[in-house]
Formats: structure tokens, C-alpha cells, sequence
């Protein structure tokens, strides 16, 4: 019987017995609100699934449809999700679950790791095909797993030959299978970011790649106007045509989706005249509540015959300032002269558009988008699939269940790149609000002198906020940690410290987010909230600000700090 990574790591811990130095966080709270268009009877509210869930990938099975995101350096890694409705979903699991079962981060910038996933499914096996950006021993490399159920188990990566990146997996009609990926062009590279798009043919028994490989775009639809990273390529088959599909511009403002078809599915293919299919270039960038850098989209036809689109959008708050990272949006997609265009050129992403004709699915526990409210006692034996931890762990040092959620401090900081054995002890959810309340309750008096356990909200190893209780030699504080930038301690600058009279029995420890202001409170024993700091700035944990293309979490964390005994 295969156990997760935190089932693994729980019995572990469980088996050691009790430990000196450690934290104990008995709840999380989460409520957020962020006032969009509420959706009508016959209406969904945009993005389907809110927070860092990006470059979503989807198919129908009979009647359910399964999608899959990005996860980059966080662990478990490619959230899996399931859906009878293409609005409602539910996170059914974490195709990378296993310690072991993929090497990635060890050093590398959480930017790295599994990148955009597909999902594919043919004859009751789906698949799911990669890229790992650095897997030691590797480098940057592509591979496919396999599952009979899409909650899992699933397999150990088979590794592919394959260059470049964003591998997406066609099964046609006559049971051959194949793979369309990024690469760098045959020839000569004419400027940064020049790539094309490659197909070749995929042995779904061997689970690897035969035959010639054929490139199909070179640079993307206009190659003159030099196009910028086209990627995230699928094929996919309506009326007799084979369609190709691409993002290029890159994953910001200018991001694009594109069309191209052809009677053969090695092609050649051409491009649509009216590409892109879907865009938001072009709107004015002052116009309200924006939605933007719309593209990575994937179609998915309906079983009454209708066609939707999954795809990656931002919804920034000032400018191109966001924190929520690249979010799963969805939109039906209209046929036009053989041509799917799911957005004419000039129009906005609605907030609320009509739902599919589908029966409804069931009502959720936690749903994924709109105003939202939970708590989390982790009172299960094993971590739910929502939270993540920075990179596989190499050791046990949390563990679930009666009590909540025990954390052993790391001697690495959040602002370290310590990984695999000096991993950051740090237990995060996505953040899927800009409008959000979150806070933790802890007891901190089994933590040791010099050890620091809090809430954390993070962008980056360079860009985050603590707020925590330490517990010196005879004494214990309130601090409040903010890094901004690679030039600072790892820990971060301290903006606040409050002299505690006394080592409290509980803390519970407060962010309010009302993008970009963001304001901190504590309360010990139970007590009424009190301030910790005020008006502080949220937009330091922005894209635009600390760099990347991932989101914010948020979440318990611990640390022993330099020079503690």
C-alpha cells in the first residue's frame, strides 16, 4: 500500500514520541470577500478556480471533466481536480504525492520545480506529461505518469527524450498517440525568445517517443512581427480538422491565445486570420476590476456538444500589481466559419458569464471561487490536499491529527534556499482572495529558546511578512518580519517587537488584506484582537514588485533562529 508524503511523515513523527522545540498550531481560519459581480441562476462567477492554480489543463471523461495545474516548487505538486459541471470543482488529490517519486527543488528558487502539466486519457489510463525545471541529476527535463483513477496513485515518472518544454499528449481516432511540445527552432535563433512548436509520435504502451519530429510552427502566427514564446501547445480534432492551439507573447499584458488547423495531424498547419482567439492586449489598461495576460487555454467539448476553454488569467488591483498569482478561468467558445474563437477581439472577460447547459454538481465543502470561509484543525491523520510545504521533505518534522498541526522549527529561515533536509517548516495554503481575513491559533510553550513560530505570508523566498511569537531564555515577544529583496538578513527586517510580560498559554496571530493595504493583529489567551501593525504594504509581495509568476500562500510556520541554543 503506497502512503502519501504526509501520512509517511506523520507516522513517523508519531513513532519518535514527543519532542523538545516545537510548535503547535491548533487552527487556521480563512474568510474572503473580493465583492465581484454575484452570479445570477443561470451564471458563473469568474475565475473557476481562484488563487495561484496556473496554466490549466482539462479533458471530459464521459461525463466528468478533469483538470490539472501548475505547481512549480511546491510540494505535493500538480493538483489535480474534478468537476460534472466544468464550474464546480474539487480537489481530489496531488499527482505528485510521494517523497521520492519526483526529485525537484534541492536548491533551486521555488520558481523552479513542475511546470505547466497536461492531462490526457485514453483506453481507462490517464496521463499527465511535464516538465521539471531543475530535477537533480537532470536538469530540465519532460515525463509522463500514469493513473487508472485521477485521485491517484499515480506512477513514477517515465522520462523523455524530448527537448524544451510544456508537453501535451493527442490521442486520435485510430489509437495512435501524440506528443506537441515547445522547443528551440531548427536553425538559427533570430532574437530572445524566438521558439516553435514540435510534434512526434508517442508509444502509449512504452510511454515514450518514436519516430521523426516535426516541426509545425516556427516563431508563431505572424513569424515577421518576431512573437515571443510561443508555448503550451495541444492538438485536438473537430469535423474532420486538426486543430493546434498556442499561447505566445509571453505570460503577461501581452499574452495571447492562437488558432491553426490542418487535414493532417503532422500538417501543415495555418494560422487563422483572425488570431488571436483569445486576448486582453488590447484593452485599455485603466479600465475597472481588469482581468488580464488571458492565455495557456485548452478546449474541452462538452458532452451536449458545446465547447469551453479552460485558461490562465490575472485580476491585478493597481496597474499590473497582483498577489493571487495566474488563476483558472473559464469561457464557452463559439465556432466560426470552422474557426473556435473563444473571445472576440475587443471584448472584456466577463465576470459573471452564463453556465454551461449541465446538470449541476454536487455542492461543495470548500468551494474554489467567490466569497469563501473555512477552518482547518488539521484533525485528520493526513495533510489535506490543498496545503503545500516549500519542496519534497527529506525529514519528518510536522505531523496531523488529534492536537492539530506539530511543527518541529527549521534552522532554515523562509529567506534561505536551504531544501530537502534544512527545508523551511513551513505548512502553506494558496491565497485566492486580494479582499481576505486569515489567522492561526498556536500554543507556543513547547517551543525551546530561540525558536520563532507564527503566521507567514509569502511571495518568495525574498519576499514575505511573519508575524510570530519568540520564546527567548527568560522571556517571549511579538515580532513582526517583512524581506523584501535579496540583500536583506534571511530572516528578514523586524518593523515591530512587543515585550510579552508573560509566556501565553495561545496567541493567534491576524492578516488583513485589502490589496494593497495589509494590517497585522494578535491576541494571547483568548483575548480581544490588538494591533501588531498597521497600513502596511501588500503590493512588496506582487509580481511586479518581487518577480516571479507564482502567488502568494499563506500559512503556519516555524524557525529556530541563528545563534539560538
Amino acid at each position: 500500500m503506497r502512503r502519501s508524503a504526509a501520512a509517511l511523515l506523520a507516522l513517523l513523527l508519531a513513532a519518535g514520541g514527543a519532542r523538545a522545540g516545537e510548535a503547535r498550531f491548533l487552527r487556521v481560519d480563512y474568510q474572503g470577500d473580493d465583492g465581484r459581480p454575484v452570479p445570477g441562476a443561470t451564471q458563473f462567477a469568474n475565475p473557476v478556480i481562484a488563487g495561484f492554480y496556473p496554466d490549466p489543463s482539462a479533458i471530459r471523461v464521459g461525463e466528468d471533466y478533469y483538470l490539472v495545474t501548475s505547481s512549480f516548487g511546491y510540494f505535493p505538486g500538480l493538483p489535480v481536480f474534478h468537476s460534472t459541471d466544468l464550474v464546480s470543482w474539487r480537489q481530489v488529490g496531488n499527482a505528485i504525492d510521494r517523497v521520492g517519486q519526483m526529485p525537484y527543488g534541492e536548491g533551486e528558487a521555488l520558481t523552479r520545480g513542475l511546470f505547466a502539466a497536461t492531462i490526457s486519457h485514453h483506453d481507462g489510463t490517464f496521463y499527465i506529461a511535464n516538465t521539471c525545471f531543475y530535477c537533480p541529476g537532470r536538469g530540465m527535463g519532460n515525463f509522463v505518469i500514469t493513473a487508472r483513477d485521477p485521485a491517484g496513485p499515480w506512477s513514477d515518472p517515465a522520462w523523455l527524450e524530448l527537448d524544451g518544454i510544456d508537453p501535451s499528449i493527442f490521442f486520435d481516432d485510430d489509437g495512435r498517440a501524440w506528443l506537441v511540445n515547445n522547443g528551440v527552432p531548427e536553425g538559427e535563433m533570430r532574437y530572445d525568445g524566438h521558439r516553435a512548436i514540435f510534434i512526434q509520435q508517442f508509444d502509449a504502451k512504452t510511454l515514450s517517443l518514436v519516430g521523426p519530429r516535426l516541426q509545425l510552427v516556427d516563431a508563431g502566427v505572424d513569424p515577421a512581427s518576431n512573437p515571443e514564446h510561443v508555448e503550451g501547445p495541444h492538438v485536438f480534432k473537430h469535423d474532420g480538422w486538426y486543430y493546434l492551439t498556442a499561447a505566445e507573447g509571453g505570460t503577461g499584458e501581452q499574452h495571447a491565445q492562437m488558432i491553426w488547423r490542418s487535414r493532417s495531424v503532422t500538417g501543415p498547419y495555418e494560422a487563422w486570420t483572425g488570431n488571436p482567439t483569445l486576448t486582453q492586449r488590447d484593452l485599455d489598461p485603466a479600465r475597472p476590476d481588469p482581468v488580464t495576460s488571458t492565455g495557456h487555454a485548452q478546449f474541452v467539448r462538452a458532452q451536449d456538444d458545446t465547447w469551453w476553454a479552460v485558461f490562465l488569467a490575472t485580476r491585478p488591483y493597481r496597474g499590473n500589481q497582483y498577489n493571487l498569482g495566474r488563476e483558472t478561468f473559464l469561457l464557452p467558445v463559439q465556432w466560426r466559419d470552422g474557426w473556435p474563437v473563444i473571445l472576440p477581439r475587443g471584448e472584456a472577460v466577463p465576470a459573471v458569464p452564463e453556465r454551461p447547459s449541465l446538470p449541476r454538481g454536487e455542492a461543495l465543502p470548500r468551494p474554489t471561487s467567490g466569497p469563501m470561509a473555512w477552518s482547518e484543525a488539521f484533525g485528520s491523520a493526513q495533510l489535506p490536499p490543498q496545503w503545500v510545504l516549500l519542496d519534497p521533505p527529506a525529514r519528518p518534522w510536522f505531523a496531523t491529527g488529534a492536537g492539530g498541526l506539530r511543527i518541529t522549527p527549521s534552522a532554515t529561515p523562509l529567506g534561505g534556499h536551504g531544501h530537502g533536509a534544512n527545508q523551511p517548516s513551513y505548512v502553506g495554503h494558496r491565497l485566492q482572495h486580494h479582499r481576505a481575513t486569515f489567522s492561526t491559533t498556536l500554543d507556543p510553550r513547547s517551543l525551546d529558546a530561540g525558536e520563532l513560530a507564527g503566521l507567514a505570508l509569502l511571495q518568495n523566498e525574498q519576499a514575505h511578512y511573519i508575524a510570530a511569537l519568540e520564546r527567548g531564555a527568560d522571556a517571549a515577544a511579538l515580532v513582526l518580519l517583512r524581506r523584501t529583496g535579496e540583500d536583506e538578513s534571511e530572516h528578514g527586517g523586524e518593523l515591530a517587537r512587543i515585550a510579552l510580560p508573560a509566556l501565553p498559554a495561545q496567541v493567534s496571530l491576524r492578516f488583513r488584506l485589502a490589496a494593497p493595504r495589509l494590517d497585522i493583529d494578535y491576541a494571547l489567551d483568548g483575548g480581544e484582537w490588538q494591533p501588531l501593525a498597521a497600513d502596511l504594504d501588500a503590493s512588496l509581495l506582487s509580481v511586479d514588485i518581487a518577480g516571479g509568476f507564482i502567488g502568494n500562500t499563506f500559512g503556519p510556520y516555524a524557525v529556530k533562529r541563528a545563534g539560538a541554543p
